[in-house]
């Protein structure tokens, strides 16, 4: 059972979420929710009780070190966090996650009991998945959706994939079974470079986010590291004749596979997140 006497009062909140694991390629979408509450200064609000959960063997507990010999352990668990963006008049709650190893029905149904304690009505779910899209290109981002309305008010491209799913999925499914609504993103992560971090897909997933909750996302360093990310793998390929030639296909494939319609789509969006900036720059 979870304790949630204590728990503040929140405006009109939206739930952000990551899972670290099967749903976390190139730790790209923990990074999002990592990045948001260093730059938000997020505060703690509940932890999930790890011994319900979490098989210690398989995701086991980490050893740190503060002063002098003095050692603290940490758990894996899943702790929910409270963060209000500079000049947004609602709360974020930031969820950051380790996929637990059973009983996911009821971690689901721990998760939806606080939501609704917190007066949450709204979850984004995040995600990142290994793909054969080159690097070289704008990161895919696929979406699902608790209903047809929602997806098309939040203009997602939905995925149309079936078979093993994580915990991303079952808890949005759980979150529309409650009757709350709940949209998941998933970038896109080449899997011939899986290895973390990817701060290019963590930044698409940052604007994508930007765009369905119409809030201000702090971007940071992030343009600049995504580019060096980019210029990496560039010089890495170009090391491998066979990679090289790879990418070169993959981004053919690609080409070919936009839509005139498509690329228009996202000028458009491109443009008026650049408008909803400038109109934030001159007000502050």
């Amino acid at each position: 059972m979870i304790e949630l006497e204590g728990l503040p009062e929140l405006v009109d909140p939206v739930l952000i979420a990551a899972f670290e694991g099967w749903n976390d390629a190139g730790e790209a979408s923990s990074g999002v929710i990592a990045h948001l509450e260093s730059a938000w200064k997020a505060e703690p609000l509940i932890a999930l009780d790890p011994d319900d959960y979490y098989d210690f063997q398989v995701t086991r507990p980490v050893v740190e070190m503060s002063e002098g010999l003095t050692q603290s352990i940490v758990w894996p668990t899943t702790r929910l966090l409270r963060a209000r963006p500079p000049g947004v008049e609602r709360d974020v709650v930031l969820l950051r996650g380790i996929e637990p190893n059973m009983r996911w029905r009821s971690f689901c149904a721990d998760i939806i009991e606080i939501c609704r304690e917190l007066g949450v009505e709204l979850a984004v779910m995040l995600g990142a998945l290994l793909n054969d899209s080159p690097h070289t290109r704008p990161v895919p981002i696929l979406g699902g959706a608790t209903d047809e309305g929602l997806a098309r008010s939040t203009n997602l491209e939905l995925s149309r994939y079936e078979g093993p799913t994580g915990i991303v999925g079952v808890l949005q499914h759980a979150f529309g079974k409650a009757g709350l609504d709940a949209i998941s993103l998933w970038a896109s992560v080449p899997h011939y470079v899986a290895q973390p971090p990817n701060p290019k897909a963590t930044l698409a997933l940052l604007r994508r986010l930007e765009d369905v909750l119409e809030i201000p996302m702090p971007l940071g360093d992030l343009d600049e590291e995504a580019r060096a990310w980019e210029r990496g793998v560039d010089e890495l390929a170009s090391q491998d004749s066979e990679v090289a030639d790879y990418v070169k296909e993959l981004e053919e494939r690609k080409d070919a596979a936009e839509l005139p319609e498509a690329s228009g789509d996202a000028i458009a969006a491109e443009f008026e997140r650049y408008l909803r900036r400038r109109d934030r720059d001159t007000d502050t």
